[in-house]
């Protein structure tokens, strides 16, 4: 079930959520320092996390799913979201070189059927960003906050999760170690301690899991050699048609 946007925006208005904002986006510079002249879709409820990048990358799109609802963003300027399906995304084949998901893979009725439709529209060289739920972490515990609702998630199963649907994983991180009881600005002058304690001591404890992931361009397909099932690597065409075992 996915989580109301304004449910979603009224979480990021909070001062928890905006302090959880600021870790989360910390990572994700740490991943993409500098995305300039590139195309950039958010999916999922990304706006939160674009603006830092929007400057720099050459169009920004944000895409919200239907169930989730959409809102206006950026404030300032034309409008750069759009309502979609998550089974076909409105982009053209090899079209994007960085694809954010957050708020967005724990919810996904059609799971598969997403990540094909997210490879099917980045660009060879491109590069895809998970951010979910840690399912060890507290944050996954608690239903006060976005990140407490839906499916989460191991580093590790989203990883495997990639590699079962042509991608390459490149990197993992972890963040959010505060845990998020409060929002008081007394305790979340604490987050800055909280963050680098457990990324030092306790990584398995955090609240999201980010993995950067690149693309699968060839895949074992099944073919008959001399009687027997072989394995031979098959080009994937940029709709992904190859036949998979």
């Amino acid at each position: 079930m996915w989580t109301d946007v304004v449910d979603l925006r009224d979480f990021y208005a909070s001062p928890l959520g905006q302090v959880a904002r600021g870790l989360v986006a910390r990572q994700l510079r740490a991943v993409w320092p500098d995305v300039t002249g590139q195309t950039l879709l958010g999916l999922g409820y990304a706006v939160p996390y674009l603006r830092a990048f929007h400057s720099e990358a050459t169009r920004t799109l944000a895409f919200m799913p239907g169930p989730q609802g959409v809102l206006h963003w950026p404030p300032e300027g034309p409008n750069a979201t759009a309502l979609v399906e998550e089974e076909a995304l409105p982009l053209p084949d090899l079209s994007v070189d960085r694809v954010l998901l957050i708020h967005a893979l724990e919810h996904a009725e059609y799971l598969r059927v997403l990540l094909r439709e997210v490879w099917r529209v980045l660009s060879g060289s491109g590069r895809v960003l998970i951010v979910v739920p840690n399912r060890r972490g507290i944050w996954a515990r608690l239903d006060r906050t976005p990140f407490g609702h839906g499916h989460p998630y191991t580093a590790g199963q989203i990883s495997k999760l990639l590699r079962e649907n042509l991608f390459v994983p490149q990197q993992t991180r972890m963040g959010l170690f505060v845990p998020p009881l409060s929002d008081s600005r007394l305790w979340l002058r604490t987050a800055g301690p909280w963050e680098r304690l457990g990324a030092r001591f306790f990584p398995a404890l955090a609240g999201v899991a980010l993995v950067e992931a690149s693309k699968t361009l060839y895949a074992p397909t099944p073919i008959r050699k001399r009687g027997v099932l072989a394995r031979a690597w098959a080009p994937q065409t940029a709709t992904g048609n190859a036949r998979l075992p």
